[in-house]
């Protein structure tokens, strides 16, 4: 091991074991009669109230990698780094529109992932299928992604030795942490996230509070910073404090399509079904934009990071380990075990509920839908714990695999893609005009179009897929490719629909009614509907 920083490492070991012990008891917490169910171990029962589901959704949405990664890009590139505060704060009145749409329609038929939806508004199996495998390969990158973050503290901690340590040696406390991350998502499913995610987000809270006081303040000052971060700008010409004119088409479709992929992620909609009512998910779309406030506050410390020279001189340092190195050098070292920890713990939370959002679908709309028809609850509950196992193992060897730059363009692609699922699912929310088969050959369009345009850039770092920004046909500005993509989605599903309703192409069947899309607990479109697992 190289440079130890032994009490930062004993908080943050003690943090881990508390979090692990509250995964395994989270099995009890709440239990059901008959666990054996996916409304029970993917969903929670669909019973978490407006404050647990606040927790969930912010542990779920607000990830380690969100810690590490802003606030890194801040300190690479300036103010366009901060196009996520913009991009949350769009997002949360957009999704008030549907979300209460889709959990009221779910609620009724015991859907339990957005492909399910799809399936029963749209009669359509290969259009289910392929929303549900767009979320798997969008989500697989994105839970490498948090064990990048995992990585990223422990180098800054010293763990596991240097670069020339023997590789098992090296990444001994990532298997660790993978196992155990394993065994309670395996034993208890979605409760333990939620469970968890209290401990996950009050930590953060409490490491951004005092960390936009205390290190401005050993600083000199936020003048200071913003002093010395303008200067650093100016000798270096890597980023500027506002946005460059060149760069604002990208910095607003960014933003735009950013807000509207959100909550296309299988892990979000996971969280929102998890909801006990449509008014849980009405009240949290109203509070959740106080997390947008703790995001701009961690932006911040890209800032911070610059002002006290964390990489400077240092041509090879890499921007992710920026605010890691910050906490290092500005905390006592039982606070920079308790910083690490809210990282650590954040990568957790957000995991496993990927892996169990991305277990879901392949169990729903995979397995149930076109290998076993007939299966059971039980029979679905045991491939979906055998699946959330496969899943985490398959981002452990992505990144142990591949480099943390393919991590992260990979991660950028999965945005891409995730977007393309948007016309399917939201315009199905409020309307069956859209043909099945249109809505198919839109996603088709989007997805080789988006991936194919993300394949020609090339940064530095590698050949292909290094950005997710390129010239919008037509305008000439540099935008990006995400939203192009969908742009050409809508139009040939909509051009398409048209063709189809013309020629009198048949259409599937339509499962659903009016009225499925505003019941709500209480109400008597639900009396009849698949009853959660009664909970004692």
């Amino acid at each position: 091991m190289k440079d130890v920083n032994v009490p930062a490492l004993v908080v943050f070991v003690l943090f881990f074991a508390l979090v692990t012990v509250m995964g395994f008891l989270a099995s009890r917490w709440r239990r059901a009669d008959d666990a054996a169910h996916l409304d029970e171990w993917g969903l929670g029962g669909r019973s978490f109230g407006t404050w647990v589901t606040w927790f969930l959704l912010g542990g779920d949405l607000y990830t380690a990698y969100t810690f590490v990664a802003v606030p890194a890009a801040v300190y690479a590139t300036g103010a366009a780094g901060f196009f996520a505060v913009p991009y949350t704060i769009i997002a949360y009145p957009l999704v008030f529109l549907f979300l209460p749409r889709l959990w009221s329609v779910s609620r009724v038929h015991g859907y339990v992932t957005p492909a399910d939806f799809v399936r029963g508004r749209y009669g359509s199996r290969p259009l289910s299928l392929v929303i549900a495998l767009t979320g798997i390969l969008a989500t697989m990158p994105y839970i490498a992604l948090q064990l990048v973050g995992i990585q990223a503290v422990l180098d800054v901690l010293g763990v596991g030795g240097g670069e020339n340590a023997n590789w098992f040696v090296k990444d001994l406390p990532l298997f660790i942490a993978f196992g155990v991350l394993a065994a309670y998502t395996y034993s208890s499913g979605l409760r333990a996230p939620a469970l968890i995610a209290f401990v996950k987000d009050a930590l953060v809270y409490i490491v951004i509070i005092v960390a936009v006081i205390y290190i401005p303040i050993r600083l000199g000052g936020y003048g200071h910073i913003f002093d010395s971060v303008a200067e650093h700008f100016k000798q270096t010409k890597a980023g500027s404090l506002t946005v460059p004119d060149n760069k604002q088409w990208t910095y607003a479709t960014l933003g735009l399509g950013s807000a509207m992929a959100l909550f296309m992620y299988p892990h979000s909609v996971t969280g929102v079904l998890a909801s006990k009512s449509r008014n849980t998910v009405r009240r949290n779309m109203a509070i959740m934009p106080a997390y947008s406030l703790m995001l701009g506050l961690l932006a911040l410390l890209g800032f911070m990071a610059i002002a006290a020279g964390v990489g400077k001189g240092d041509k090879g340092f890499n921007a992710q380990l920026s605010v890691p190195q910050l906490f290092a050098n500005m905390f006592p070292d039982w606070f920079t075990g308790v910083a690490f920890a809210a990282i650590g713990i954040g990568a957790l939370v957000p995991a496993a509920i990927m892996s169990i959002a991305a277990a879901n679908l392949f169990t729903r709309n995979v397995y149930k839908d076109w290998l076993k028809p007939a299966a059971t609850p039980a029979d679905e509950t045991r491939v979906a714990k055998a699946v959330s196992l496969l899943v985490k193992v398959g981002a452990l060897v992505f990144v142990l695999g591949m480099d943390k730059q393919a991590a992260i363009n990979l991660q950028l692609l999965g945005g891409l893609w995730i977007l393309q699922t948007f016309v399917a699912i939201v315009g199905g929310l409020f309307t069956r005009w859209f043909h099945h088969w249109a809505l198919f050959a839109g996603w088709a369009a989007g997805m080789v179009y988006g991936t194919w345009e993300a394949y020609g850039i090339a940064s530095p770092k590698t050949k292909h897929f290094g950005g997710n920004a390129a010239e919008i046909p037509g305008i000439g500005e540099i935008g990006y490719i995400g939203l192009t993509a969908f742009v050409l989605n809508l139009v040939v599903a909509v051009v398409l629909t048209l063709v189809l309703r013309a020629f009198n192409a048949p259409d599937g069947p339509d499962e659903t009614k009016p009225s499925d899309y505003s019941a709500d607990a209480g109400d008597d479109e639900l009396e009849n509907a698949p009853e959660p697992v009664a909970a004692h």
